[in-house]
């Protein structure tokens, strides 16, 4: 038979559109895709979660045809992923370098997880009083000054026994605080008047104070000074900023050891 005739074969033509397809295929897949050769593997463990997961959502175990089929989809979902890393889609894409990096930071977390002992936290509670120092507690009146009162007029009159709760001006704020936290009077009245009740003495009419309402006169009654629970009191507390601490440093250390073994090369640099 002649090349010509040859080349007017169906055969012939058939096989080479499948040598061009196989061509194509790897230029689209380079490095190979999936196939025949490729395993995926649904472990015993694996489906009995996926039973469980449906148990709970619908209330009741698969069928066994719903069990295949959620296995199907586990599968799809599998050779789905496979092929797209193939293709690259993994790459240069953010939100998966990100959950990527959340993964290995939350692995590399677990592998650091021991507990503290009783005294790395009382080591830690040492080295960090302030962290954990809880604020004064304070017991007052007060009586806020209408605009353009004589402040020392009514300071005489409360200190001969005059009615705090009648006299100045009429207000929605308490006129009376019992066992309040300096940092919630500081909240509710501002710093300057929670500074004063930390250093004025005990007993008798003082002020005017400013606060964020005005200028008030104010009598401290009783006075708790602030401290540092013992760790017994706030073990959970300490407990907590422990492990943060350490998974920062951690983390920390983690990180600046495998920066020693990249190179980088930033353009314009």
């Amino acid at each position: 038979m002649s090349l010509r005739g040859l080349l007017r074969e169906p055969l012939v033509h058939f096989l080479a559109l499948g040598l061009l397809l196989f061509a194509l295929h790897g230029v689209v897949t380079p490095g190979g895709g999936g196939g025949s050769g490729e395993i995926i593997r649904v472990g015993a463990a694996e489906v009995a979660a996926m039973q469980d997961q449906f148990r709970q959502r619908w209330g009741r175990p698969p069928t066994p045809q719903e069990r295949d089929a959620i296995i199907e989809a586990r599968v799809r979902d599998e050779i789905l992923y496979r092929e797209g890393v193939v293709m690259g889609l993994d790459r240069d894409d953010a939100v998966i370098k990100r959950r990527v990096r959340q993964k290995y930071e939350l692995i590399a977390e677990e592998e650091d997880s021991s507990a503290p002992t009783e005294a790395d936290l009382a080591a830690y509670l040492k080295a960090h009083p302030d962290r954990f120092r809880r604020p004064a507690v304070v017991s007052f009146k007060q009586v806020l000054l209408p605009v353009g009162a004589d402040a020392a007029a009514l300071r005489a009159a409360l200190d001969a026994g005059g009615d705090a709760d009648r006299l100045g001006a009429e207000t929605l704020l308490p006129r009376r605080i019992n066992g309040e936290p300096l940092d919630r009077v500081a909240r509710d009245f501002g710093g300057v008047l929670a500074s004063e009740l930390a250093t004025m003495p005990i007993g008798g009419w003082q002020g005017p104070v400013a606060s964020g309402y005005g200028q008030h006169l104010v009598r401290l009654s009783a006075r708790v000074p602030a401290e540092t629970p013992p760790l017994a009191v706030i073990r959970t507390e300490v407990q907590r900023e422990w492990e943060n601490d350490r998974r920062q440093t951690a983390a920390a250390a983690r990180y600046a050891a495998l920066r020693k073994r990249y190179k980088v090369e930033v353009a314009g640099r």
